[in-house]
């Protein structure tokens, strides 16, 4: 019986178009990409994922009033240093769009030793541009 470590690993470049998609609905078909579920030889302890290039992010929708009403919490370590930012936040002051998606991935993904390995593999692009795929690390 193997445990699956002997199975040759080839990562594909999988290219999404998000103008007019919903965050939250991107992101969890983002997440399983990367993950590797839809692939037969899917194993949650091993990186057998796809390599995902998210492009147009700023063409995201949010549902609701998310937009403005959703909260964004982190804390820096220093005492009374809790960061509180929204959507509309990284979009408009920051100009990066696609921050909300990638927490939004980065909180669909397991927490575990190869996480930060999967997000590794998520490319982001606020616009139509594309990276060549023959110049982007293999």
């Amino acid at each position: 019986m193997s445990n699956g470590k002997s199975i040759a690993t080839t990562h594909r470049w999988i290219l999404v178009d998000a103008s007019d998609q919903i965050v939250g609905r991107l992101a969890s078909r983002v997440a399983q990409t990367l993950m590797g579920k839809h692939k037969p030889t899917y194993s949650p302890h091993l990186d057998h994922g796809d390599n995902v290039i998210v492009y147009n992010c700023q063409g995201l929708r949010l549902t609701g009033a998310k937009y403005e009403d959703k909260r964004y919490h982190w804390h820096t370590g220093y005492p009374g240093s809790l960061r509180t930012r929204s959507p509309k936040y990284f979009a408009e002051a920051k100009g990066r769009p696609e921050e909300v998606l990638l927490r939004a991935v980065n909180g669909m993904l397991p927490r575990n030793k190869i996480k930060q390995d999967r997000l590794n593999r998520l490319y982001l692009s606020k616009d139509t541009s594309v990276p060549p795929l023959d110049k982007l690390p293999a």
